[in-house]
């Protein structure tokens, strides 16, 4: 008896529609990237004379090993912090040149002359959990944002957008550049009313 042949497959074609295939799924795949935290890094360049920072202009925020806070040298809970730092940069103890219109804090004349002038100084020991690393600077950044969140409804109450929702608008790449265009110079106006001025020291290695 002839044996017969087993059938062959035309895989002439598979070539073609495997690189198809690769093609399809670059076009459409999404590929998610983290943004990390937003700071801005000095200039390399020296200061030979720095500038002089009035103690009570600075806020000091220290995380020691064991994730405990201290701020301004007293014990403090991770959700007190934002608050804290919000009186500190709406204090507005500043006179003459040095006045801030705009603050409603408590202008108590041992904490911040104004906004521009306020910087909040954050450490950590080496040993400071990510964790709780995080969560600090999430709170201190959400300071700023609510400040600038009031000040950019009161100005532009038409738009019916807070700080922060206005910033994602622009940051969106859907947005047309008219839209963009209208919301730059109002962005900018309320980033320098309140600056964010948010400097981080060397972490220290405790024993």
């Amino acid at each position: 008896m002839a044996r017969r042949s087993s059938p062959q497959v035309n895989a002439g074609s598979m070539a073609d529609i495997a690189f198809l295939l690769l093609i399809f799924f670059l076009v459409t795949t999404t590929i998610e990237t983290d943004s990390g935290i937003n700071r801005k890094l000095p200039p390399m360049d020296e200061l030979i004379d720095p500038p002089i920072i009035k103690e009570r202009n600075i806020f000091t925020v220290v995380v020691n090993k064991y994730d405990q806070l201290l701020v301004e040298e007293k014990p403090m809970e991770i959700s007190e912090i934002r608050q804290a730092a919000i009186e500190f940069l709406d204090n507005g103890a500043g006179i003459g040149e040095e006045e801030c219109s705009y603050c409603k804090g408590n202008r108590d004349s041992d904490s911040s002359d104004n906004p521009e002038k306020a910087v909040i100084s954050l450490k950590n020991d080496r040993e400071t959990s990510y964790k709780v690393y995080i969560a600090v600077q999430n709170e201190l950044v959400a300071a700023y944002n609510q400040l600038r969140d009031r000040e950019f409804r009161i100005l532009y109450p038409n738009l019916g957008l807070s700080f922060v929702e206005a910033n994602k608008r622009y940051s969106d790449p859907r947005t047309s550049p008219s839209e963009k265009e209208n919301l730059k110079p109002k962005l900018s106006v309320v980033k320098l009313m309140y600056p964010q001025k948010l400097s981080e020291a060397e972490p220290s290695k405790t024993n």
